[in-house]
């Protein structure tokens, strides 16, 4: 499929639309302009009148008159059209009408000028008491004329020359050292208002400009989208192709693949990519500046790969390559950073460094794309997971995990049914670390084959296979048994935290699922306290119910790995959040590092302006936590105070730790 360029905009015909838009601003600021200048005529008639001049007065303001209402007149009178059928917008106007109608307001403001420049006989040039407010005057509507006068400069110009230069004349004449410093001072100001209004016009034009080739590409990407529209209707091509960009669609990549070469001809290799940051491109410009996006991304991959690779849109934002990899070992790790520096460049419109792209790869000798998929998937998860522009190639420790995760998905319903999974609970302590005020809870799965189970792939894989309800309602039990527990040892003060990823908060009722329970056995709420993720945070409409039912009755909600992900002040207010907790990567080894212990104080200072505690968690030292506690932070969690622990070893550490409880 061809690609669909959008035309330039012809620069005589945006010249026109310039011309246009200089008139309908002179137009609109003469309608406004005038009337303030005959309100300034009429004052200037009765100062001459209290002065003795009236019949002067009279005489000028006719004139002044006269020439007003024909300027009025001349912004009422029609352009010619050059479709006379067609509305009066700026395309449709004849150009040299146009030329004709600026050059008659040009004429008619000198001769306005001139009419005010005849104001000397009204203070006997500029000599008599009166002169201070007839100058002033002048001042004013100079300077007034410039500003209305902005789009065209020859305009305010006409006006104002023949005004300035009457006063200077005037004052030269009538002489004296005084009034030499005057006139010097009127023509400078005529200079000054004469480049102003140059630089004003300028500014316009370039204003002018930008907006009409903004206009022109805005109709062409509206083209190009009718020509993907009509395209699409094409089935045999639609059933291959994404409409969008016109890459190959998913199944587009299927069919692809079966037409390559026997399998024993070529070692491929597949990359997924997914883009970095797109989301908030759509949350902040729209989603049809998300398509142009998608749009231009396409653009780059065709641009910086061979064309016998094969480049797909897998779905959303992400896009897949395929090549084959034997020419070299090295083509998989060459290809990637070319394409991260290609998706660097910075978009049109937006910031550099806003959009970039993570990369999983798979090399395979294989014809199983199934497969290939899955395991660059596993790559692309890895990729992001360390951050942003980085690609990361399939190998044996993602074979591991994998595996694992496969078997965790096989294995996870039997384990719950059999209650083979555990919480454990973390202390948090106040008061600089001297005090317990919190325990988190922790789910734990010790696995016949891996041993212990990393609680997000746990949560992960359960949501995937449909077992996050049972899995949450596991957790669930145990924190509410730990709950049970410290108020029969009259430790009711102490909360209880719970994780909540966003695939929970997503699928399950988790506040009915909560209330219900903490009512059963007669809870009460606020012992309870919710951590959810940042990336939860970011979907406010998804979670702001669920989370609003249980604040209601009491329940607190924190924000955990704060400083990670995307949290605005916006959504820390609209969620009610009680305690935001910064992430560990930050207060491990704090007391070495000046750029965590500013990340960290800038914590502490939003904390504390929108009255939200503050946990540091991951403290493993001494001089972490004295660090802390001279930063302002109050309340932490990590291995220096205690490691997480099974429910019948916090109680034992709880009993030996009376002096953190009383």
């Amino acid at each position: 499929m061809s690609t669909i360029q959008a035309p330039e905009t012809d620069t005589l015909s945006l010249d026109h639309l310039i011309l246009a838009d200089q008139l309908m601003a002179v137009r609109r600021s003469m309608l406004i302009s005038v009337p303030v200048s005959i309100i300034l005529g009429v004052i200037s008639v009765l100062v001459a009148v209290y002065y003795g001049l009236g019949l002067a007065g009279l005489l000028w303001f006719f004139a002044s008159s006269v020439v007003n209402v024909a300027r009025i007149v001349l912004c009422r009178y029609p352009v010619r059209l050059l479709n006379p059928d067609g509305s009066a917008e700026p395309k449709n106007l004849d150009p040299s009408s146009v030329r004709q109608h600026l050059s008659w307001q040009s004429a008619m403001a000198a001769a306005s000028g001139v009419v005010w420049a005849f104001i000397a006989i009204l203070c006997e040039g500029y000599t008599a008491p009166q002169t201070v407010f007839y100058l002033t005057v002048i001042c004013g509507i100079t300077a007034g004329a410039i500003t209305a006068g902005f789009a065209y400069a020859r305009m305010p110009i006409c006006y104002i020359v023949p005004v300035l230069l009457s006063v200077a004349g005037c004052l030269i004449y009538a002489g004296g050292f005084e009034r030499y410093c005057l006139a010097a001072t009127a023509v400078l100001y005529l200079a000054a208002l004469m480049r102003g209004a140059f630089e004003s016009e300028a500014l316009f034009r370039q204003s002018s400009r930008l907006k009409n080739e903004a206009t022109a590409m805005a109709a062409s990407l509206a083209a190009a989208r009718d020509q993907a529209t009509e395209a699409a209707v094409e089935l045999g091509h639609r059933a291959a192709h994404d409409a969008l960009t016109g890459l190959l669609n998913r199944n587009g990549l299927m069919q692809a693949v079966a037409s390559l070469p026997p399998a024993s001809a070529t070692r491929l290799t597949l990359m997924l990519l997914d883009l970095d940051g797109f989301k908030g491109i759509n949350d902040a410009f729209g989603h049809k500046a998300g398509d142009r996006v998608l749009v231009e991304v396409s653009r780059r991959l065709r641009q910086s790969l061979e064309s016998d690779v094969i480049v797909a849109r897998w779905g959303g934002d992400e896009f897949a390559v395929l090549f084959d990899s034997r020419l070299g070992e090295d083509a998989p790790s060459i290809v990637a950073t070319k394409l991260i520096a290609a998706m660097s460049i910075p978009f049109a419109t937006f910031d550099a460094g806003r959009i970039g792209v993570s990369i999983g790869i798979c090399a395979s000798d294989e014809r199983d794309i199934d497969e290939m998929l899955i395991q660059a998937d596993a790559a692309l998860y890895r990729a992001k997971s360390e951050g942003r522009n980085r690609y990361y190639i399939f190998d044996d420790d993602l074979r591991k995990h994998l595996e694992m995760r496969r078997d965790i998905e096989r294995d996870l319903a039997k384990a719950l049914s059999s209650d083979a999974l555990e919480v454990w609970f973390q202390p948090i302590l106040g008061a600089g670390g001297r005090k317990l005020t919190d325990l988190e809870a922790l789910v734990r799965w010790n696995h016949p084959r891996h041993g212990s189970i990393p609680a997000p792939d746990l949560v992960a894989v359960a949501s995937m296979s449909g077992l996050a309800e049972p899995l949450f309602r596991t957790i669930l039990k145990d924190v509410c048994a730990m709950m049970q527990t410290l108020r029969a040892m009259n430790l009711g003060h102490i909360k209880v935290a719970m994780n909540m990823s966003p695939r929970e908060m997503a699928q399950i009722a988790v506040d009915d699922l909560i209330l219900t329970k903490l009512r059963r056995l007669d809870l009460p709420a606020a012992m309870l306290e919710i951590e959810i993720t940042e990336d939860t945070a970011k979907d406010i409409r998804s979670v702001k119910s669920k989370l609003a039912a249980l604040t209601n009755e009491g329940v607190r909600i924190a924000i955990d790995d704060f400083g990670v992900g995307y949290s605005s002040m916006s959504s820390l207010r609209q969620l009610h959040v009680d305690r935001i907790k910064i992430d560990r990567s930050f207060v491990d080894g704090i007391a070495g590092s000046v750029d965590d212990r500013n990340v960290v104080q800038s914590i502490l200072s939003l904390g504390k302006s929108l009255g939200i505690e503050v946990v540091a968690e991951g403290v493993e030292t001494e001089a972490d936590m004295q660090t802390l506690r001279r930063l302002g932070c109050s309340t932490m969690q990590g291995y220096y105070f205690a490691k997480p622990m099974p429910q019948h070893e916090t109680i034992e550490w709880i009993n030996r730790s009376r002096s953190l409880v009383n």
